[in-house]
């Protein structure tokens, strides 16, 4: 693939139990963000992301996904793993509103690896914070189904919401 562009999409297939919930469409911000961009763009064509969970979500605030722990089966690993990168901050201007795209990080900027989440409301505290790097296109109703799925004490969801991940131009 080139570069990415203002008409690559990102297709997230959200199954739970083998059954599909849906599919969230993703568009890009390479213009403020292209690293970010790239970095999730190789990882879902070398199928990194396929058969991880969305293994944190938080009513009326975002679901997290993206580690590759969460392929197992012990829970208390899941949010703990990345791809053994990482990927320098590109904070912009870009708002974390409803149905934004951004890099998951430890306290540390430039901790971003291959967890994301995705906003299920505003959430503009997380502006010059977070690299936001693109937006849901259609399947916001999908999100809204992740985030209200049963959750342990640590927002996990009891039964395991797995993706996969497709890019197109």
């Amino acid at each position: 693939m080139s570069e990415p562009s203002d008409k690559t999409r990102a297709t997230i297939g959200v199954t739970s139990k083998g059954k599909s919930w849906g599919e969230i469409v993703l568009r890009f911000y390479p213009d403020v963000a292209p690293n970010h961009v790239r970095n999730f763009i190789k990882l879902a064509q070398t199928k990194f992301y396929d058969g991880t969970t969305f293994h944190r979500v938080i009513p009326g605030f975002m679901i997290q996904g993206g580690d590759p722990n969460s392929k197992g089966q012990d829970r208390s690993s899941h949010g703990t793993g990345g791809p053994g990168h990482r990927v320098k901050a590109e904070f912009n201007s870009k708002p974390h509103k409803r149905g934004v795209l951004s890099m998951a990080r430890s306290n540390d900027p430039d901790s971003a690896g291959s967890q994301f989440f995705i906003c299920v409301a505003d959430s503009n505290f997380l502006d010059w914070q977070y690299t936001a790097f693109g937006e849901i296109v259609s399947g916001i109703d999908v999100a809204d189904t992740i985030v209200n799925a049963k959750r342990d004490g640590r927002d996990n969801p009891l039964e395991r919401v797995e993706m996969t991940i497709t890019v197109t131009e």
